[in-house]
């Protein structure tokens, strides 16, 4: 049985961490209050912009353009979400594992655009390459690092580096819930754009002014864009979410193993006073 002083120690040293994860929650939780609030006033600028590119898209026609068309490059590249620190349960390994666990994403046919370094660390330990790293706007994501992202990655795709470009990122669900998702966002397929149409669309096909070149060499960047900046603010209040989910959930283990520790300190201690009476007794009556 570990002595009084062994227990003590590990009791300081418990509630040292307690106090810890309590004051990392609160962070936690001030912050999710906000990166909250910045998903959901831009989720309708986002969800707009995806339902026009679609509609535009599927009144088009047969349009050849080459942010329609698979780049002759068989490399993928994914923008991959996570963030810059850990102690965030399961949120950035299940990122890494979306990626990792499929198939389609191996080292040798994919490239990396990394955003956060926890994810980027795992993806460099498994053999894959990190084209870019923009971990700085993991924490307060702006339009403007979105831009950047989406002007590297369209480089990319038009000079024939890659040819597919996936979006890796957490799906804010609530506060205790964060969903891994993975979408293709170039080539932008007409066919999943299409969905259902009324009679009058299907008769109708989309005019463009001054030509469909043009008019898609502006929208398809600012759609891409668009995307990327959704997925920033979606993955910080995922993040968030999860870091005061785990450090809950750590500050609620720490008082338990404090109560369980105070037991045994009181066991061992009423354990020791015990023998020091025997002792006392014992030396009495051998004295007597």
């Amino acid at each position: 049985m570990a002595s009084m002083r062994d227990i003590q120690r590990r009791k300081v040293s418990v509630q040292s961490t307690g106090q810890i994860t309590k004051a990392m929650k609160l962070i936690s939780t001030v912050k999710l209050q906000k990166a909250r609030e910045r998903a959901e006033h831009s989720k309708p600028y986002f969800q707009g912009m995806y339902d026009t590119v679609s509609a535009v898209l599927s009144r088009s026609g047969n349009i050849n353009h080459r942010f329609l068309k698979t780049g002759e490059s068989k490399k993928k590249a994914v923008i991959l979400i996570s963030s810059n620190r850990g102690l965030a349960g399961g949120y950035n390994s299940n990122i890494v594992k979306l990626i990792t666990e499929n198939p389609e994403f191996a080292p040798e046919n994919t490239v990396i655009y990394a955003v956060g370094r926890k994810a980027k660390e795992g993806l460099i330990r498994r053999g894959y390459e990190i084209r870019q790293d923009y971990s700085e706007a993991a924490d307060e994501p702006m339009y403007s690092d979105a831009m950047g992202i989406s002007k590297d990655v369209l480089k990319a795709f038009e000079s024939g580096e890659i040819g597919e470009i996936y979006l890796a990122y957490t799906v804010f669900k609530n506060t205790v819930s964060q969903v891994p998702d993975l979408k293709k966002i170039l080539p932008v397929s007409m066919e999943d754009s299409k969905g259902e149409k009324s009679e009058e669309d299907t008769k109708t096909l989309m005019n463009y002014e001054p030509g469909e070149e043009e008019v898609l060499d502006i929208i398809i960047p600012k759609y891409v864009t668009s995307l990327i900046y959704g997925a920033l603010v979606e993955a910080a209040a995922s993040e968030n979410g999860a870091r005061m989910t785990a450090m809950d959930s750590a500050t609620s283990n720490a008082e338990e193993m404090i109560s369980e520790l105070s037991l045994m300190y009181n066991r061992a201690r009423q354990g020791s006073i015990t023998q020091e009476l025997t002792e006392i007794i014992a030396g009495a009556e051998a004295i007597s």
